[in-house]
């Protein structure tokens, strides 16, 4: 996937004013800038700011037995729901189809250097059936909000 693209992307995404309005428990979208929600989440002038997009590649290390490979996948499932639950992680995800790139983070995090610390905790990177990719990203700093959103349409925990 391109940089490039995800980051027209998010772009399209945080200027995109047409459609449907998200409801919010405390704000109508429709309404002048939410001051206190853009100071809190971190956000510039422009309602963006800087994290951190993790690139999860396919590792040299992939052939392992079925069981290895299906408790591998529960610990970083399980590694995920931490990190989301520390509020570092804010947006993770497979990729569905079979390239290289096998998913992605994006970290509430400034620096690649804490960004890589909290990839280190990953069992599938420690194994080495992952491998990483990070850069640095601009982003709309509505992402901030993609937890709480999350949780009211989820109908089962991951």
């Amino acid at each position: 996937m391109n940089l490039h693209f995800l980051f027209a992307l998010s772009l399209i995404a945080a200027c995109h004013t047409t459609g449907p309005k998200v409801p919010s428990d405390d704000h109508d979208l429709s309404s002048s800038q939410d001051s206190a929600r853009a100071a809190s989440w971190g956000a510039d002038p422009y309602g963006m700011k800087q994290y951190v997009l993790v690139l999860l590649k396919a590792g040299p290390n992939r052939s392992q037995d079925s069981l290895t490979r299906a408790n591998l996948q529960k610990a970083h499932m399980e590694n995920i729901t931490r990190l989301a639950n520390e509020g570092k992680l804010i947006l993770a995800g497979p990729m569905m189809d079979d390239g290289e790139i096998r998913g992605i983070y994006v970290f509430d995090v400034r620096s690649l250097e804490e960004a890589r610390a909290l990839t280190e905790t990953d069992p599938a990177i420690q194994a080495g059936s992952l491998v990483l990719e990070m850069h640095p990203w601009y982003c709309t700093a509505a992402l901030m909000d993609l937890p709480r959103l999350h949780k009211l349409i989820a109908k089962k925990d991951i």
